[in-house]
């Protein structure tokens, strides 16, 4: 098997200051690519900045022989976003790759949950991977090549008693992330998501050190490339990851049941049971071949 390379290629990663995004924008700039180190440097909650994080991770790739620049610019405005785009263009001319990796955590139970816990995660997480993905979108339609990689979670997949924010904001990436792999399609832009786990600023909390040494960004990153690569076919898939484990995770559905004659609470009652039958599920590529589907059996 041929060697995963980036020669030539411009990747944006954000976040790229620590943990998970400062693996990705290390192996990509160790196979050949030019990096924009993009964090803002802030807190884990998302207050205040600091430049040193990603100048310090730019420091480390020109060491050892990379490119890289850094930006400093947050994700959560389409102005910050447009400027993170517009480093890699002034750097290196193009954009070929993002990494949508920035995030924050505001964890409180739902009922205690405040309109500004809610709406700077979303910012962050789900409006920052629109914003960067959309200023580069139109470079990669004209450049006929794209690939980006966005991060979901566990948490948005299955749900996390205490991140009801977190959680909508990563399940609401996957559905962005499945439009953008049928939009960009026929211009040579692929995208498809991750759901990872690793050390970092936000499992140091929850996880014990022992599984915390298991569970290495540099586990995880890999797959970041082979995604981000020209020779990965896949397209608005998601992977769970961490450790070594790698996996498909698919939305599936179930065969079901057509209910007859009059349709009433009872009668849903009564087929419930093929309802909740998921021994024949399957995934659709997408929601018209759903709909086609449940329609086909009208």
């Amino acid at each position: 098997m041929s060697e995963v390379r980036f020669d030539e290629r411009v990747a944006i990663v954000t976040g790229a200051g620590g943990g998970l995004g400062r693996s990705h924008a290390l192996l990509l700039a160790a196979r050949g690519a030019k990096v924009v180190v993009n964090d803002l440097g802030g807190s884990l909650h998302g207050e205040g900045s600091d430049q040193a994080a990603a100048q310090k991770v730019v420091d480390e790739i020109t060491a050892a022989g990379g490119t890289a620049v850094a930006s400093f610019d947050g994700v959560d405005t389409p102005e910050g976003a447009a400027a993170i785009v517009q480093k890699a263009l002034d750097a290196y001319g193009r954009v070929d790759v993002v990494i949508n990796n920035a995030g924050i955590l505001r964890d409180v139970s739902f009922h205690k949950m405040t309109h500004a816990d809610w709406d700077s995660v979303l910012k962050v997480h789900l409006a920052g991977t629109y914003y960067v993905s959309h200023a580069a979108w139109a470079h990669m339609r004209d450049a006929g090549y794209g690939r980006i990689v966005n991060t979901s979670s566990a948490a948005g997949l299955y749900g996390n008693f205490g991140q009801a924010n977190y959680a909508a904001a990563k399940l609401g990436i996957v559905g962005l992330t499945k439009t953008l792999a049928q939009e960009g399609a026929k211009k040579g832009i692929r995208a498809n998501a991750i759901a990872p786990i690793a050390r970092s600023r936000m499992t140091e909390t929850i996880l014990d050190e022992a599984t915390l040494a298991k569970l290495e960004p540099t586990l995880v990153s890999p797959l970041v490339a082979y995604l981000a690569s020209e020779g990965c076919a896949s397209n608005g898939q998601v992977y769970a990851v961490g450790g070594g484990y790698v996996s498909r995770v698919a939305v599936v559905e179930g065969a079901g049941t057509m209910l007859s004659g009059e349709v009433t609470p009872e009668s849903v009652a009564g087929a419930w049971a093929e309802i909740e039958d998921l021994s024949a599920a399957k995934p659709f590529a997408n929601a018209m071949e759903a709909v086609g589907a449940a329609l086909g059996k009208l």
